[in-house]
Formats: structure tokens, sequence, C-alpha cells
């Protein structure tokens, strides 16, 4: 597949890039080697059997996804000032009102 100089103005305009004339045919070669070369690794056919690599050991290679909460160090209860029956308790907000105003 063969990139046009006009191909590669356009390119390089969605790119925010800014290409001079003299650049066009380096990069309108480069873009036809790299176009090709995608090509023929679509040519390849594709094998199912075949396992992707990962690097790393067999046994650590894919570990269920399993949510489960954190466990905490502590409860709650000793983080609060006030906390009864699972609910931390707050003051109102007309305690902190002045009583005149």
């Amino acid at each position: 597949m063969s990139v046009t100089h006009d191909e590669v103005r356009r390119i390089a305009r969605l790119a925010e890039l800014d290409v001079g004339e003299e650049a066009l045919p380096l990069l309108a070669e480069q873009m036809s080697r790299i176009l090709e070369y995608v090509a023929q690794i679509n040519a390849v056919p594709a094998s199912e059997g075949v396992k992707p690599f990962v690097p790393g050991p067999d046994a650590v290679r894919f570990r269920p996804d399993d949510v489960r909460p954190a466990p905490l160090a502590f409860g709650p209860a000793e983080l609060a000032p006030a906390f009864r029956d699972g609910f931390f308790l707050v003051p109102k907000l007309g305690q902190f009102e002045d009583a005149e105003a």
C-alpha cells in the first residue's frame, strides 16, 4: 500500500504536526513500509490453540479477580468518638447555632 503526500499532509494536520514539504517523501515512504508490514502480520493465520505469551511463572499468570473487603486493623468503633449499633453518632447542626440568633 502506498501513502501519498496528500495523505501525509492530512495525517499531519489531524495530529497537529507541522510537516515541511521536504519531509513529505521520507514520511510517505516510512508510512507505506509500516502499512506493508501490518498487512504481512494480518496475512498470518491466527491459531486459537496457541497460548499468548505472558511473562512470569504459570502459577501466577491468571489469578481470579475476587472482590473481597479488605480486613481492617481495628473496627470503626475505635475510630469514632461516638458509635452505637453500627452507626457513627454526630451532633445535630442546631447545637452549633447561636441560641440568640
